[in-house]
């Protein structure tokens, strides 16, 4: 498959550009990255953000999560009917990797 049969494909396949666009907005790969060490819940992920002096907001957190979801890369697990914490499937964990092996790639 040539290179423009490939980005074409990402571009027009449901699922890729599905997750093109997840990856797109603002703190999704954040969210994937904090999915991936097991910090699925806003107060855990909330205070490893800040003690690297970053933002998350409690609303971007939420919408990245349940897009991340919808996508299969996480599934949600009740804590008590309002609230809800995130953990990674299979496939989170594949696309954590290959966005980790693609940062590795750049340095």
């Amino acid at each position: 498959m040539s290179v423009e049969e490939k980005i074409k494909r990402i571009l027009t396949d449901e699922k890729l550009s599905a997750i093109k666009a997840m990856l797109e907005k603002d703190h999704a790969i954040d969210c994937i990255f904090l999915l991936y060490m097991n910090r699925g819940k806003w107060k855990e992920a909330k205070e490893f953000m800040k003690n690297l002096n970053l933002t998350l907001s409690d609303g971007t957190f939420r919408a990245r999560m349940m897009e991340i979801e919808d996508l299969g890369l996480a599934k949600s697990v009740p804590i008590d009917p309002l609230k809800k914490y995130y953990v990674k499937t299979e496939f989170g964990e594949k696309v954590a990797k290959l966005l980790l092996e693609f940062f590795d790639k750049l340095e």
